[in-house]
């Protein structure tokens, strides 16, 4: 009778981050972990263990909640190094991660790794168009007129993780935001209309 597997299946392949650095001396501090998620990268991708904190019991006892651990490292993705240490804790319960051998961590260590370049993101961006107009028709009406190009203000979700940050009064941004339809897959229904 073959067999009929009922539920999610996972890409998952290793253990949590607790049953490895719970079997370690000194916490595992120093060594080297990685997941098996981003071995789908041509790029190298590894953690280097600086801290390890447990944490305390929590008040619902889950299965996922047991098994979770505070970790700093030092994180290479893809092959750039973050530039700061970075805290792991809620993904560290996923069955996912692999500690690397004694044996091979100095061709993790021997690597010249760039640090990840900064992008800097701009402040303000254009109104779409109907909204532009709106602004426009609005202070005709009023009977203002508007001096410079009315500007939308960007707000961007705020992570640990990230290497980008908002660039300051003045500064000139090196990430620029597309706006626009792009190229249509059907051009026969935009004949007639300015896409640019």
């Amino acid at each position: 009778m073959p067999f009929k597997y009922i539920g999610r299946t996972t890409d998952f392949k290793g253990k949590t981050l607790w049953e490895i650095v719970g079997n370690l001396k000194n916490y595992g501090i120093g060594r080297y972990i990685k997941r098996n998620v981003f071995e789908r990268y041509p790029e190298p991708s590894f953690m280097k263990i600086v801290k390890v904190e447990t944490l305390p019991s929590p008040l619902e006892a889950s299965m996922d909640d047991l098994r979770k651990v505070k970790v700093w490292v030092e994180k290479t993705f893809r092959g750039r190094k973050f530039p700061d240490v970075v805290p792991l804790k809620s993904a560290t319960y996923k069955s996912d991660y692999v500690l690397i051998p004694k044996d091979e961590e100095k061709k993790y260590s021997d690597l010249k790794l760039e640090p990840i370049p900064e992008k800097i993101l701009p402040r303000t961006t254009n109104f779409p168009p109907l909204l532009k107009e709106l602004i426009y028709r609005d202070a005709e009406v009023k009977g203002e007129t508007l001096k410079e190009e009315p500007k939308l203000k960007i707000i961007y979700k705020e992570s640990m993780q990230s290497c980008y940050r908002v660039a300051k009064e003045g500064e000139t941004p090196n990430v620029q935001i597309a706006y626009g339809l792009g190229t249509p897959i059907s051009p026969s229904l935009y004949q007639g209309i300015k896409l640019k």
